[in-house]
């Protein structure tokens, strides 16, 4: 049976606890041992851990937004005095995502058996991210886990509110792009074919643009459904190859061939790494540990080939600004800078904190300046379009009215 029970202990805060136990009087009886008073007691509906298939459906389900909440509260309820099985409790019952409700009901389970708390959030590797379980794990180990959980918790916000920003920049000339591409079909749909059997009817010599046009559209309205599912897949295969490891690094690399975009690449992953290493070091974290875990955040090739290297030059005894200092096309020159002047005062972790704040209000300005420059561009590519047709489809009308 499961039960929850308040303990109440001398010189300490009420506890509240989740126990497995054959009956009540065993309950009362582990209690008693440990020197505390049982309080409360009640019969309790634990859920069990969720399986496997499970976990790798909830990694869907929950985002990583809500997981930096999560985390930045279960930090706050810690440094109250809240026990850790109490705090997942109230994560339980507040959360709104039924994933989490259920994710945490499993963390509360486990903890309250006495299983570490890193080996717990170790069982959802493809919820919780490394840094977080590596975190855990130093915190507990210290002591300090709700400092652990807070530097953790601020890390993931960063990071988060870093990505949103650059994906924001770009909502806007997708929604153009695809407006444009959606406009462009339904014109050659039903604007085209009506204009086309007008010139065909009048016998009008159509010039090579025109001829284009009414050929594309002729195409369209006779395998519509051909080109949608062709649209589909397409769509769907873009999508699924820039999430693969491959896509991704391709997109990186494309990027930073751009001239503006480039830019704010590099300063975005420099912002990210730097973020990372200083959260984990600042931890406790060993140095080694902590470049695994950060390259493992980083997921771009080209990057983690630079902490790599960085891990064996550590291994030497050589200095982790240098590995930088031999890629400041990647990162830039700044960070690897600022690096060797924590490794001189020894404050390393700080130093990247500055570096990670620097560049991260960098993207930030740079993401407003690219949504500025990139709206005359669309204006630009909206007037092409638009001349493009008009001008082909209404010089045919032209010659006609001339030769009247």
């Amino acid at each position: 049976m499961h039960y929850r029970v308040t303990i109440r202990k001398e010189g300490g805060p009420d506890e509240t606890r989740d126990l497995e136990a054959e009956t009540r009087f065993a309950v009362y009886e582990q209690i008693q041992r440990e020197g505390g008073t049982v309080i409360e007691l009640n019969e309790s509906h634990i859920k069990r851990p969720a399986p496997r298939w499970v976990k790798t459906v909830l990694r869907r389900r929950v985002k990583r937004e809500e997981i930096a909440h999560t985390v930045k509260n279960l930090a706050t309820m810690l440094k109250a005095g809240l026990s850790l099985s109490r705090a997942l409790s109230v994560i339980e019952r507040e959360s709104d995502n039924k994933a989490l409700e259920q994710i945490a009901a499993s963390l509360s389970a486990e903890v309250a058996k006495g299983s570490a708390f890193h080996e717990s959030l170790s069982k959802y590797p493809r919820v919780f991210p490394q840094i977080l379980i590596s975190m855990v794990k130093v915190g507990e180990e210290s002591g300090s886990l709700a400092d652990s959980l807070t530097i953790v918790g601020l890390q993931m916000e960063r990071s988060e509110e870093l990505a949103s920003k650059i994906k924001g920049a770009f909502i806007y000339p997708v929604i153009v792009l695809v407006a444009i591409v959606i406009v462009s079909i339904l014109m050659l749909l039903y604007v085209v074919p009506t204009l086309a059997k007008t010139f065909t009817e009048l016998h009008v010599q159509l010039p090579l643009a025109t001829r284009i046009f009414v050929g594309v559209s002729d195409f369209l309205v006779y395998n519509i459904l051909v080109v949608f599912v062709a649209l589909l897949a397409i769509a769907v295969g873009a999508i699924a190859f820039i999430r693969s490891k491959r896509g991704h690094a391709f997109l990186v690399w494309s990027a930073l061939s751009l001239p503006v975009i480039g830019e704010l690449v590099r300063e975005t992953y420099a912002a990210r790494t730097a973020r990372t290493l200083s959260s984990l070091l600042s931890a406790g974290v060993p140095v080694l540990e902590a470049i695994a875990i950060t390259k493992d955040v980083v997921r771009a090739d080209s990057f983690a080939r630079v902490l790599g290297e960085a891990a064996v030059l550590v291994k030497k005894g050589d200095p982790l600004s240098k590995a930088f200092a031999e890629h400041t096309k990647l990162y830039p020159i700044l960070m690897s800078e600022m690096l060797a002047v924590g490794e001189e005062t020894g404050q390393v972790a700080s130093m990247l904190k500055e570096v990670a704040e620097f560049y991260e209000s960098n993207v930030t300005q740079k993401t407003k300046d690219l949504s500025t420059i990139i709206e005359p561009v669309l204006m630009l590519l909206i007037g092409t379009v638009v001349g493009i047709f008009a001008v082909s489809m209404i010089s045919p009308i032209y010659s006609l009215s001339s030769s009247i």
